[in-house]
């Protein structure tokens, strides 16, 4: 199974693995007024996701006021251009996971309000603060697979934490599951809002599934860190909810 049928699919069936529902569904990115975000998008419409817990739920690691501004302003600004983007566009009533595996590259509205959705979608998730053991480490096939992947938790974190050092400008730092390989993860980085599921920008070695994604523009971590981003990248990789991360996985 290619890597564009692979996300078109959501599943890795061609590898032996049972398929999984969307992504979207998991991370609830879907459409509204629709209940069912998996399916299409009949009305064109995307909505803005639930944090899922309260603006000081991170501190200190991440402030109120950023939590605020960067979910009620940042991420409600992708999503209002997003569907802006998509009036009268050919891919208006698609899922989320379908736009962006066809985005072209000079597509920007597209692009950058289709990645900027799904991409803060997916990180309000994974930082959601942990609530029990199982959510602060990872276990069972998630454990595994870091560790035939990186060694150990730690060697992952730390991995995390220097690509996300030296991406320069603004983008995203992913835990990304190969698409032949299920069992094998990897980290890699991409600029401004793309993400793993843009086969048709992002090169080969970059695309799969997204099981996390750390923002690393400067709107997420400015007024607490300036320009420390690697105080902010440390911080933020010990309130990943490792059981929001497993359940990604295909």
């Amino acid at each position: 199974m290619d890597k564009r049928t692979f996300i078109k699919l959501t599943g890795l069936a061609g590898a032996g693995v049972v398929a999984v529902p969307l992504v979207s569904s998991l991370i609830g990115c879907g459409t509204s007024p629709s209940s069912t975000p998996t399916g299409p998008n009949p009305g064109g419409i995307f909505s803005l996701p639930e944090l899922g817990f309260d603006h000081a739920a991170l501190e200190p690691a991440i402030d109120s006021q950023t939590m605020k501004v960067h979910h009620g302003k940042h991420h409600a600004g992708y999503v209002r251009k997003l569907n802006a983007a998509l009036e009268g566009h050919p891919m208006a009533g698609s899922a989320l996971e379908s736009l962006l595996a066809n985005i072209q590259p000079n597509d920007t509205a597209l692009r950058n309000n289709g990645g900027g959705h799904f991409n803060h979608a997916l990180f309000w998730k994974v930082i959601a603060p942990a609530t029990s053991e199982l959510d602060a480490s990872p276990n069972g096939p998630l454990e595994r697979r870091i560790n035939a992947s990186f060694g150990s938790l730690e060697a992952l974190k730390n991995t995390l934490a220097q690509a996300g050092a030296s991406q320069f400008g603004s983008g995203w730092v992913w835990l990304v599951q190969d698409v032949n390989q299920p069992d094998q993860l990897f980290v890699t980085s991409t600029a401004n809002q793309d993400n793993p599921l843009m086969s048709g920008i992002v090169p080969p070695a970059a695309q799969g599934r997204p099981l996390l994604g750390i923002d690393v523009w400067e709107h997420a971590y400015y007024l607490n860190y300036q320009n420390r981003r690697t105080d902010y990248l440390a911080a933020l990789i010990e309130q990943i909810n490792w059981s929001a991360v497993s359940l990604l996985m295909a």
